[in-house]
């Protein structure tokens, strides 16, 4: 995880098998068990289109999220420190959902998203509401050069008063990239600073690509 402290983002590879993939992208043209789908290209986020799960959570997904979350509770708690901010997570995800809960932020977030050729998502960050888990995880579900070509995984960082710093993530189907949902702290010559990032996808060129997006905070 010291690349999470360095860049913003580190990889876990082979986070999930090629057939569990293969399974949660197989929920995508399906009604039930989603509660909204977004056509990014109505909004401006970009084109392509995804959909957040609804309650209760497909079983792998739920998985996931709980154990990631103790994974990285440390060091969110330990980046909120270090950026002088007042916030500490609880060890547990379910406590963390009470809390966000407890504001009014009871929507599940987790998410599909599916691109086709010419596909992209612009920059861009997930808050939904006043409780916001600073770390997020995307696995890729499609494996590259063989179900799709392009649709790289980006990350931009905005340090105060330097040109945004671009990170490109090289995954394979069922690594996961953990990053920054929003800000984290960079070492300075006189002390910690505070950076911006944004995530993105770039153009497919061909083929379909599919992501499962866990984010840790609910949805007011």
């Amino acid at each position: 995880m010291s690349d999470l402290d360095r860049y913003g983002c580190a990889v876990l590879p082979g986070l999930l098998t090629p057939a569990a993939c293969r399974d949660l992208a197989a929920l995508y043209p399906r009604e039930e068990g989603f509660r909204s789908r977004v056509v990014m290209g109505r909004h401006g986020f970009g084109q392509g289109e995804y959909r957040y799960f609804s309650h209760p959570l497909p079983d792998p997904v739920q998985a996931l999220r709980a154990a990631l979350y103790p994974q990285l509770v440390d060091i969110a708690n330990r980046w909120n420190e270090t950026m002088g901010i007042d916030v500490r997570y609880p060890l547990q995800h379910k406590e963390f959902l009470a809390r966000c809960h407890a504001a009014g932020q009871v929507r599940p977030t987790p998410l599909l998203l599916q691109y086709g050729p010419g596909d992209y998502n612009c920059l861009h960050q997930d808050l939904y509401g006043e409780h916001v888990f600073p770390l997020q995880v995307a696995v890729l579900l499609s494996e590259p050069g063989q179900d799709f070509t392009g649709g790289e995984f980006v990350l931009t960082e905005q340090r105060p008063r330097m040109q945004s710093r671009a990170e490109v993530v090289p995954l394979r189907q069922g690594d996961a990239v953990v990053f920054a949902v929003h800000h984290r702290p960079v070492q300075g010559t006189r002390g910690a600073y505070r950076v911006s990032m944004r995530h993105g996808v770039s153009r497919l060129r061909s083929g379909q690509r599919h992501t499962l997006g866990i984010i840790f905070h609910d949805a007011a």
